[in-house]
């Protein structure tokens, strides 16, 4: 499996960038991920509401959560969470929060 580097810390992830252990993630390889998998230079304070609402949902129930979920308890928009994470909230946010490729990802 390939690596990426932060702080001088190799991290195993797959073949599609989504981390191999998701306790290996922290706010630095959340940057890494987001600049490197999903073109996004800066994580805004909306980009960190959906990470750690993404992060939290799959720490308890060890799944993502559904869109919807996350469309009503972050108060944004699909559109907008697309303007977020470019590639999607499963896909590109998921991520970028650490968590495995979601089931049905395609």
């Amino acid at each position: 499996m390939p690596f990426i580097e932060v702080k001088g810390k190799k991290i195993e992830v797959n073949e599609e960038g989504f981390l191999a252990n998701h306790e290996d993630w922290a706010k630095e390889v959340a940057e890494l991920l987001a600049k490197e998998e999903e073109g996004i230079e800066n994580l805004t304070d909306d980009h960190w509401a959906v990470i750690n609402y993404i992060r939290n949902y799959y720490l308890e129930k060890k799944l993502a959560p559904m869109v919807r979920k996350l469309c009503k308890n972050t108060g944004f928009k699909l559109k907008y969470i697309f303007e977020l994470f470019p590639s999607g909230p499963a896909r590109g946010a998921c991520k970028v929060a650490g968590l495995p490729k979601p089931d049905g990802c395609v």
